[in-house]
């Protein structure tokens, strides 16, 4: 429309200019039609220009813009992973109004066991999965991970174990504080159920497995973490990220339990989380896929980090 006026306009003046009939006027004509013509070519190339770019901005944000999602996810698992878990499935059902994320935790061999038989989507494993799960078409998919905390009540006045002292205080060769340097009172060796993940890393870090000595097994991270807070002599394992002030953290081998010491080696407990499936995750149904997504994007791994986690290089 812009550029059928500007041809309008430039016929007018054409018109006008011969009726005097000067030749000078016949050059200005031409001139004038020319210089309309192209005003009215810019004109008509800077709408094109601008239509492309709304066009453009209008398919970015339609690339951008969250897929409609709907449905459930089950996921089924490791108590360790308690934290992380719940913080994902509030922060994905967030992005996904529509979408609902359940997760139980019971223990990893009971995560893996569910997701080999169907009744879950995804299992929740603190701990590699062993190569009869693999065998049985069980994906690991490790999604961060986790140092094991070594922790005793805060009266303790021990900082400090070598790994030798930590298997032999579990093996039940040492059962004495005052033997690694505390108080001359008994040892109260606190540990996991069989079947946890945390325990199975644990044993297998230190050459111990079926090798301990527990003067009790607890069927949670938040059991151990009581039992050592109120119990004078206890020790315990627990997963990184759930530590507090109402226990004491050991220094291993001279090196904190942190990330930084973690990652450098230097920290000698520590293991993955996995989030297993069944089949590899492209093919699982839209949703998990999706929730994998997240987990491996900038925001999932701002998540991990968030709840004491190290995200997975």
């Amino acid at each position: 429309m812009r550029k059928l006026s500007a041809f309008v306009v430039a016929g007018a003046m054409a018109m006008s200019l011969a009726a005097c009939g000067s030749s000078d006027t016949a050059e200005t004509t031409a001139a004038t039609t020319a210089a309309a013509t192209t005003a009215a070519e810019t004109t008509s190339e800077e709408t094109t220009a601008a239509e492309s770019a709304e066009e453009t901005t209008a398919a970015e944000a339609e690339t951008e813009a969250p897929a409609d999602l709907s449905g459930s996810i089950s996921m089924v698992g490791s108590t360790s992973m308690e934290k992380f878990a719940n913080s994902l499935s509030e922060a994905f059902m967030e992005k996904y109004p529509d979408v609902t994320v359940t997760a139980e935790f019971v223990g990893s061999g009971a995560g893996v066991e569910a997701v080999t038989n169907g009744s879950a989507d995804i299992g929740n494993a603190s701990r590699n999965l062993t190569d009869d799960e693999k065998a049985n078409g069980v994906v690991e998919n490790i999604v961060a991970i986790d140092g094991i905390a070594v922790v005793v009540d805060p009266a303790n006045t021990v900082e400090d174990l070598t790994k030798d002292q930590l298997a032999q205080i579990y093996s039940g060769q040492i059962t004495n504080w005052s033997d690694v340097g505390g108080s001359d009172s008994p040892i109260v060796v606190v540990g996991r159920e069989a079947g946890s993940g945390t325990r199975s890393a644990f044993e297998e870090l230190l050459g111990l497995e079926d090798q301990c000595k527990y003067s009790s097994e607890l069927d949670s991270t938040g059991a151990v973490m009581a039992r050592v807070a109120s119990t004078p002599g206890a020790i315990g394992y627990v997963s990184l990220d759930v530590l507090d002030d109402t226990v004491k953290a050991l220094k291993l081998e001279g090196a904190e339990p942190t990330e930084e010491n973690i990652k450098a080696g230097s920290y000698i407990l520590s293991r993955p989380f996995v989030m297993a499936t069944k089949g590899e995750i492209s093919e699982q149904n839209e949703l998990v896929q999706a929730l994998f997504d997240y987990i491996y994007s900038p925001e999932g791994e701002d998540l991990v980090k968030s709840v004491g986690l190290i995200t997975v290089e």
